[in-house]
């Protein structure tokens, strides 16, 4: 019987897995919020300085949030009247949580559905042969941007076309389905 568990478990994590490699690209949401944090933020710092950030699911891989960024940094650029932008500062950070299956000791009678074995063993260890654990990574890149005037952009090599950007990353930018 335990070997027929185990056998089910790891086939529905195998399935998930498959799931998520078959997935289409994620969709762009719009501003993250308080009941959703997927999504982007934006705020105004002075006269042209913005800090931009979007925030992914745990579907949504790190170069797609990058992207994301890049998106939105050149919509906030034109939103704003300024055809270049660039960046001051970026960077992407991720969190990975663990979901698992461990459900307690063998022989403990409904022990709970979580536990920490001691000596180093981590969640579930070597007592439960039949737990998996499946890490869950989300990403959030965030960055400081300059607005930049016509003359600006084009004396500055580091400058980025925000129209351009539109253009070139926002067909990757489908809307979520509702």
């Amino acid at each position: 019987m335990a070997g027929r568990i185990r056998s089910l478990k790891l086939l529905s994590v195998a399935a998930f897995a498959l799931l998520a490699a078959c997935a289409e690209e994620p969709p762009y949401f719009g501003p993250a919020g308080p009941d959703h944090p997927t999504g982007y933020t934006d705020q105004q710092i002075d006269q042209n300085h913005f800090r931009v950030s979007y925030q992914g699911s745990s579907h949504t891989p790190r170069t797609t949030v990058e992207n994301f960024l890049l998106l939105r940094a050149a919509q906030v650029a034109l939103q704003a009247g300024y055809p270049y932008f660039e960046f001051d500062t970026r960077d992407t950070k991720s969190k990975t949580t663990y979901f698992s299956t461990f459900t307690g000791w063998p022989g403990w009678g409904g022990y709970g559905r979580y536990g920490w074995v001691g000596w180093g063993g981590g969640w579930g260890g070597p007592f439960d042969a039949d737990a998996t654990t499946v890490p869950i990574t989300r990403y959030e890149a965030y960055a400081e941007i300059v607005l930049l005037t016509e003359a600006q952009g084009r004396a500055d090599a580091h400058a980025l076309d925000a129209k351009s950007v539109v253009e070139h990353l926002g067909p990757l930018a489908t809307p979520p389905k509702s």
